[in-house]
């Protein structure tokens, strides 16, 4: 039994880590933490354990096998790395911390405590990605030559608790769009084509989004990347939280025996096409609450595995983003991932 303990108790702790690791037979949700001690005390009552009055006492705690942190971007570095050098399995929130050097430290901590280290990032896990990658891997429609993938919906303020929204501030968040929602699709790419970002060209901008005060955030709401992966393949990636409709989590991928289209259209969430333009629709249950994420946590520390996503996994996604915003910022192509870059 994995004894759990929960670092920030909002939103995404309420809808993913906490319900899941209850529904899950290996593991036992015994600790929490929060700088609103309040709602702490709400999800203790509602799943049983302990309220700790801050992070490092709720580390040290020797009952504690593991924790789930789910608090503001800028807190992920050092509440991973006291968890690790405590001795503690981490998983933690994307983005895995706001510099590139945290990350390395992260996964440096995990390394040197003989500790797992996963990073959240779920789409991977959808049944519909899962089923996607099967059918690629078969060669369903051939060498993938260029993608497009898009993120999009309205913004954080739509269903974070925080009405604040510490997800505008810079000095919480550090980044917008891009860590929030790219970095989902930059994980999916690498994990559907089994390849990684080796060169990304971006814009990073603020267009729309606006304060109560009436003046644009101060991180990014949109980015366009285009990324070349080390297979050779090309493709572009779109994350916004300006798509005030319908959410948009489209992915196509064009191969030398057809095109898939993932998301793209509402009569079925796989559709390929082949060169004669014959159409074969993958339409399955996809009404699964769960994440996926816990399970895999849960299941690595029961079998004593790396997670799928684990720190070392998350670097490659991470030195993309930062590469992009780096791009973005330089207005040139940026390279990633290679063996001559350690520091963007």
């Amino acid at each position: 039994m994995i004894r759990v303990g929960i670092i920030g108790c909002g939103k995404i702790a309420q809808v993913r880590h906490l319900p899941e690791y209850a529904a899950n037979p290996n593991a036992e949700i015994v600790a929490f933490y929060d700088k609103n001690m309040t709602r702490a005390q709400d999800m203790a009552a509602k799943y049983g354990g302990k309220v700790y009055n801050s992070f490092y006492e709720l580390v040290d705690d020797p009952n504690v096998d593991a924790v789930s942190i789910c608090v503001e971007n800028r807190s992920h570095a050092e509440i991973c790395t006291a968890a690790l050098y405590a001795g503690k399995h981490v998983l933690v929130e994307k983005p895995m911390a706001i510099t590139l050097a945290e990350c390395e430290s992260m996964v440096a901590a995990a390394e040197r405590n003989s500790r797992h280290l996963m990073v959240g990032h779920n789409m991977r896990f959808d049944p519909v990605h899962r089923k996607a990658k099967q059918l690629l891997d078969s060669g369903i429609i051939g060498d993938v030559i260029t993608f497009r993938s898009v993120y999009g919906n309205s913004g954080p303020e739509g269903w974070s608790e925080d009405r604040d929204a510490w997800f505008f501030d810079k000095n919480k968040a550090a980044m917008g769009a891009l860590s929030d929602m790219g970095i989902h699709k930059v994980d999916l790419i690498q994990y559907l084509l089994g390849q990684k970002v080796i060169e990304t060209t971006a814009k990073v901008v603020t267009l729309n989004k606006r304060d109560a005060e009436g003046k644009l955030i101060s991180v990014d709401d949109n980015a366009l990347c285009i990324l070349k992966m080390s297979g050779g393949a090309l493709g572009t990636m779109a994350a916004s939280w300006t798509v005030y409709g319908h959410e948009c989590q489209s992915t196509v991928l064009y191969g030398t025996k057809g095109l898939m289209m993932i998301y793209s259209e509402p009569s079925a969430p796989i559709i390929v096409s082949d060169l004669e333009g014959n159409r074969t629709s993958f339409a399955f249950d996809t009404t699964s609450e769960k994440s996926g994420v816990i399970d895999e946590f849960v299941d690595a520390l029961v079998h004593d595995r790396d997670p799928e996503v684990s720190g070392k996994e998350a670097l490659t996604t991470m030195r993309t983003i930062f590469g992009s915003i780096r791009s973005s910022d330089i207005a040139r192509p940026v390279a990633v991932n290679t063996d001559f870059v350690t520091h963007i």
